[in-house]
């Protein structure tokens, strides 16, 4: 079996290829390294003692695209490719817009146009919106998105689930993915994101080598244990193992499916700080901000279905997460390698 991975060289893209590899599926990736390093693609390699290929393409570059496909036997589609920092998306909607969602359709198209019909999609949990109480379900409304982003993840669920209804022998499986964390615990992969991290955990290993001065929590007056939001995070190897599930689940035949892939347990900003703390020993100084635009105070995931019906839950604690963060940043203060 062979799996396309657009994004592959990203922060859950290579993880994800780690296991795919692990567990036997050939893989090709395919990335633009916009939002992340080629020394990502040795990484991998160092960690699966294996070669594959990989391909400098950007998504929306249909040639490039098409003739990807006519020279590899592509069996099936791993979609994270995309735009994903929140903030820059409201300043940047029309680019969001551009790589995500017309992308996404020029994928689409080219795998259609190659006879590959099988793809599961990087999707978030912010396409619940602000209105549906956790623990989120599957089968709640979705659309009340807040920002560019989130709504061009919803914009494309709404495309690939019109797709299997005009073609139902397409097999498609969208992923809700909660917050991932973590490292691979070799510590020699892990986020390495650009300029200021967007995402709570790089913020804290950032502070925690002295890259940065302190932590912004953004509120300490929502309705929750300690005042500081609530969300549900999943070790990022517990995600990529997710995705091998899925491939496994699409290759068995169409339909079109769609899952959480989350712990359950819901954290707060400074439960995750002090696990953090505990974990590397490094005390992470933060100040109290005012709440943020679009944020809610508590969000995590209701992941049975996923187990019921993929055989997948997650396995690994916060303290596990923290640890592997602290590993990876520690020994990689700067990342990856340009």
């Amino acid at each position: 079996m062979s799996v396309l991975v657009t994004g592959g060289a990203g922060y859950i893209g290579s993880h994800t290829c780690v296991e795919l590899i692990n567990a036997g599926v050939d893989v090709v990736i395919v990335d633009n390294f916009c939002n992340c390093k080629k020394s990502s693609i040795n990484r991998i390699r160092a960690l699966v003692n294996k070669d594959f290929t990989y391909y400098e393409c950007d998504i929306r570059d249909k040639k490039g695209l098409d003739s990807i496909f006519k020279k590899e036997k592509i069996d099936s589609v791993i979609h994270f490719a995309g735009l994903k920092a929140v903030d820059e998306s409201v300043y940047k909607p029309l680019e969001y817009f551009d790589n995500n969602v017309n992308g996404t359709l020029v994928l689409l198209d080219v795998m259609r146009n190659n006879g590959c019909k099988k793809i599961v999609f990087s999707s978030s949990a912010t396409v619940y919106g602000m209105n549906n109480i956790s623990p989120l379900t599957e089968d709640m409304q979705v659309g009340g998105v807040t920002n560019p982003y989130g709504r061009t993840k919803f914009m494309i669920e709404c495309i690939l689930q019109d797709l299997y209804v005009s073609d139902n022998s397409w097999s498609i499986c969208l992923l809700r993915y909660f917050n991932p964390i973590g490292a691979h615990k070799s510590g020699t992969m892990g986020e390495d994101p650009n300029g200021i991290p967007n995402n709570l955990m790089p913020y804290i290993t950032q502070v925690a080598i002295g890259k940065r001065e302190y932590l912004n929590v953004w509120g300490d007056d929502y309705d929750t244990p300690d005042g500081t939001g609530v969300r549900d995070y999943i070790h990022v190897v517990d995600l990529a193992l997710g995705h091998v599930k899925a491939v496994q689940k699409i290759e068995a035949g169409s339909g079109l499916y769609i899952y959480n892939l989350g712990t359950g347990k819901g954290y707060s900003v400074l439960d995750v700080v002090k696990a953090f703390e505990k974990a590397s020993g490094v005390k992470i100084p933060y100040k109290i901000g005012p709440r943020r635009a679009g944020d809610i105070a508590t969000c995590y995931s209701d992941p049975g279905k996923a187990y019921r019906e993929l055989g997948w839950k997650a396995e690994r604690d916060i303290e596990e997460m923290c640890e592997d963060s602290w590993r990876w940043q520690s020994q990689n203060p700067n990342g990856y390698p340009d």
